[in-house]
């Protein structure tokens, strides 16, 4: 059985929570919580949680400042947030998962599958948490590092350090401009909703390609890009691409 631990300033919140916890994830055994974040602080401690659910916006200290007071976070985290789109952002960016208020019955489910199963296939990475502290302390979203989860390890890198994305199925597999070759279990289409602010653009249902890295656009009608590489532009967004892009 799970021991979980719920930290939130609002006693409503931790009510509702509270309630949906024992309704749709009765893997949970033990659950404590608490409104206070020194209380948090010392519960960690004392209780040992294996899943902690963590709001954001408290007034004494969010909880990102609480997060680094920890010596280390060897236990799994889902943030609680209302919308705060850069907090969401940084926590996509680190491979951590998140649930919006008011929480979703069918979201919390899911988020508590996804601990369900890295807690039975892998340890838990405190560089995970390492770089969602670097990507919030950012003062522009293109200093973010990107988390990217292989069955191995987890990579680290900056959007600018990818070339482009192809999806294969609900697999992506990156290429970096250093030639390496990384595939992750995430679909190009989630990608492409962390990536489109940093200068991505979906050419194809299959590619998504770092503006910045495309080199010509060939007379066989597809893109070139800085490692030599060529990418097909789909005849459905071959106009929009070639604005983007600026090329006639």
């Amino acid at each position: 059985m799970i021991k979980a631990l719920i930290i939130d300033d609002e006693p409503s919140a931790v009510t509702t929570l509270r309630l949906m916890l024992e309704r749709y994830v009765p893997e949970i055994g033990e659950l404590i919580s608490t409104n206070d974040v020194q209380e948090g602080l010392e519960l960690i401690k004392t209780f040992q949680p294996q899943l902690l659910f963590l709001d954001i916006q408290m007034p004494v200290m969010t909880g990102f400042e609480m997060l680094k007071r920890l010596p280390e976070i060897n236990f799994n985290i889902i943030f609680t947030t209302a919308h705060d789109q850069y907090a969401i952002e940084a926590i996509r960016f680190s491979a951590l998962d998140y649930l919006l208020k008011p929480i979703d019955a069918d979201e919390l489910r899911a988020a508590a599958d996804k601990f369900i199963i890295k807690k039975t296939l892998e340890s838990y990475h405190q560089s995970l948490y390492n770089n969602l502290l670097h990507n919030i302390s950012a003062t522009d979203k293109k200093d973010f590092r990107l988390a990217l989860p292989t069955n191995k390890e987890t990579f680290f890198c900056y959007p600018e350090e990818i070339i482009r994305l192809e999806g294969e199925s609900n697999y992506t597999r990156f290429y970096f401009t250093d030639k390496k070759i990384l595939l992750t279990s995430r679909t190009l289409k989630e990608y492409e909703e962390m990536l489109a602010a940093h200068g991505f653009l979906r050419v194809h249902k299959s590619h998504l390609v770092n503006k910045k890295h495309i080199v010509s656009y060939n007379a066989e009608g597809m893109l070139v890009m800085k490692d030599s590489s060529k990418v097909e532009i789909s005849r459905r967004r071959k106009e929009e691409v070639m604005a983007a892009i600026k090329i006639n």
